[in-house]
């Protein structure tokens, strides 16, 4: 039987490298994420080995778009069995006591409530079914918060902690929850943090760890384990002789910017394998005004950042 999944972040990392490993066993494929153009290769990559792909382009922050989007999939999909999202880059900056407020918000968007928004259309189908694995990926900064990036690891710990409820929630619907707990891995991300890297993987490999656990119907996917299991140990050690020698292990992250979620076609507007008529539909177009309605022309430009445009924008229709 065809297995059928949808992932988000399919557009680089680790979800792209896991939905390349699906396509290799023929799998249906419904990949999401925000870059139009990486979306195309990733799904031309996975046709190529095999697969199909359809492409939905969408930022996880939307619920009501996410929510569009899953239940398009189990429509045109009603075998949609797992949705593993990666996550996104922490936020800090070495001698910074506190995370920018932008950050902050921008980081529990994306790595929390963008999980949420992917997984709760999905759940109730799966449920009805009596079948299927959702898929979380926390981290294991999510085991043991760090000083460097407190809110990354707080919003991977809220994850951990949902998942661990959920998975018992879902067991008596025939619904298996599986939490990825990656170490470092070689991705784009990683590249822009500098720190000690231990035991740093490829997307490739880390995709195969995943994509063997889900198989498996693993409840934790954990890699390298000996870090998973070493974190766990830590934490029942007194927190302050812990503090201590965490304190001497530092990393340079790059910081998150909260941005307005881009304003992307509706489902009703999708076809296979991309987008019909009008194609490309980001919100750069729209606040141009490239052929697109008046009215989504003035609802772009009312969203637009920075500050700045939203006052020029202010002063036209003053002067109207």
């Amino acid at each position: 039987m065809t297995q059928r999944l949808l992932i988000t972040g399919a557009s680089s990392g680790i979800g792209r490298a896991l939905a390349i490993a699906y396509a290799k066993d023929g799998a249906s494929l419904y990949l999401l994420g925000r870059d139009q153009k990486r979306l195309d290769a990733a799904a031309e990559a996975c046709r190529a080995t095999g697969g199909s792909a359809e492409i939905h382009v969408a930022d996880v922050r939307d619920r009501e778009a996410m929510r569009a989007a899953v239940e398009k999939a189990h429509a045109a999909r009603p075998s949609t069995s797992s949705s593993p999202t990666p996550a996104s880059p922490p936020a800090s900056r070495q001698g910074q006591l506190l995370e920018p407020e932008e950050s902050v918000r921008a980081i529990f968007s994306i790595n929390l409530f963008g999980q949420l928004n992917t997984i709760e259309p999905a759940i109730p189908s799966l449920a009805a079914r009596g079948s299927g694995v959702v898929a979380l990926v926390g981290s294991m900064m999510g085991l043991r918060a760090m000083h460097f990036s407190p809110t990354y690891c707080a919003s991977k710990a809220a994850l951990h902690s949902y998942a661990t409820a959920l998975r018992a929630k879902l067991a008596p619907h025939g619904v298996d929850m599986s939490l990825i707990v990656p170490g470092f891995v070689d991705t784009p991300m990683s590249a822009r943090t500098t720190s000690w890297k231990a035991s740093m993987i490829t997307d490739a490999e880390a995709a195969e760890i995943v994509y063997r656990g889900l198989e498996k119907r693993r409840p934790i996917i954990a890699f390298p384990r000996y870090m998973y299991w070493a974190l766990r140990i830590i934490e029942l050690l007194p927190p302050r002789l812990v503090d201590f020698f965490v304190l001497r292990f530092s990393a340079d992250v790059p910081q998150t910017i909260e941005r307005e979620p881009r304003e992307f076609p509706r489902c009703s507007d999708m076809g296979r394998g991309g987008l019909l008529g009008r194609g490309h539909y980001a919100a750069r177009d729209l606040r141009r005004g490239h052929g697109y309605p008046a009215a989504h022309r003035r609802k772009a430009r009312a969203t637009a950042r920075p500050a700045a445009r939203l006052h020029r924008a202010a002063g036209k229709a003053d002067r109207r």
